[in-house]
């Protein structure tokens, strides 16, 4: 999932050491030299002050379906967490499928993306129950939105009432897309994914095969809210972000934050929707944060070939785009 919300004021390194050879799997560079701080000289004959460590960060976490509570620390991406999270409760890092924030529950609002609060607790879920449906595409829209865990997994966020898939009742929020046709789409990205289900003729069947989360006796039966995607943040003192490239940093918010980029950044996730079939609000972040300096649509596209390339958006998209963030610029929201 892109990363990189413009959303903060200031970002520091998880941890400083001094000792190249004991960093920490989180990769945080040394810090350099402080600015206006004061030392004083060393007194000959004592040992040298031990070095000013940030603590470790650590966070807790379950199974979203039931478990006791584990320790999850030392990690510097997605990909990494899931490792950590598949250490700590001894199963196979393949079975983790995704993790949502402060609730056991498939709530969609609550998905874990590119930055977690300091204080969030973290529930992960693992694979359940396995199904291979056959599906009539009667409609050109089957009415799914498609998201994705940023370590190859794509899954339905949203399912549109009354649509072809709604009306099945087999189907799922939070059912992980592992094969279209035979097709396998594991690794795939949710904008992959969602190009191979509107690819597909209208009036034609074809079968999927999906995999459930595993449930707990509380969630059995629920049917998850497929509610749109809140660009709110964490209300924590800080937030830990998760950067595809690069060490993961600190940041301190600012809760108030730019009601233009707030207004953008829901237009801009409307519109991967509706253009996509997916729906990610830290790729609209992204894509808002790209478009707020540029003065005209090239510069804007050119800026988005070279960051967000591997998307090969459709003109007609980005013009959308581009004005959705001019809209928002001149307060037409």
């Amino acid at each position: 999932m892109p990363l990189g919300l413009g959303r903060r004021k200031k970002a520091s390194p998880l941890m400083e050491e001094d000792d190249m050879g004991e960093r920490t799997a989180l990769g945080v560079s040394h810090a350099g030299s402080v600015s206006g701080s004061s030392i004083s000289p060393q007194i000959p004959g004592l040992p040298p002050p031990a070095p000013a460590l940030r603590p470790r960060l650590v966070f807790h976490a379950q199974l979203a379906h039931g478990s006791p509570t584990g320790r999850i620390e030392g990690f510097s991406n997605v990909k990494e967490l899931y490792a950590k999270i598949a250490e700590a409760f001894n199963i196979p890092i393949s079975e983790v499928m995704f993790c949502t924030l402060n609730t056991h529950r498939l709530d969609m609002d609550k998905l874990l993306g590119g930055q977690i609060g300091l204080e969030d607790f973290i529930f992960a879920h693992i694979r359940g129950q396995k199904k291979e449906l056959e599906v009539y595409k009667s409609e050109e829209s089957l009415g799914l939105t498609i998201t994705d865990n940023g370590a190859g997994y794509a899954f339905i966020k949203r399912i549109k009432e009354g649509s072809t898939i709604h009306r099945m009742q087999l189907i799922n929020v939070g059912d992980m897309i592992e094969a279209i046709n035979g097709k396998n789409l594991v690794g795939s990205r949710h904008f992959e994914v969602a190009r191979a289900l509107k690819e597909l003729p209208r009036g034609r069947s074809f079968t999927m095969k999906l995999c459930e989360p595993r449930k707990a006796f509380d969630m059995i039966g629920q049917r998850s809210s497929s509610s749109a995607n809140s660009a709110g943040i964490s209300s924590g003192r800080g937030t830990l972000r998760l950067r595809a490239k690069g060490a993961p940093t600190v940041e301190e918010l600012v809760r108030e934050v730019s009601v233009i980029e707030e207004k953008a950044i829901q237009k801009v996730d409307d519109l991967l929707e509706s253009y996509m079939g997916i729906r990610d609000s830290d790729l609209a972040g992204t894509m808002v944060e790209l478009g707020m300096d540029k003065q005209n649509p090239d510069d804007f596209s050119q800026a988005l070939d070279r960051t967000l390339g591997d998307f090969a958006f459709p003109d007609e998209f980005v013009f959308d785009v581009w004005g959705a963030i001019g809209d928002a610029k001149a307060g037409r929201y």
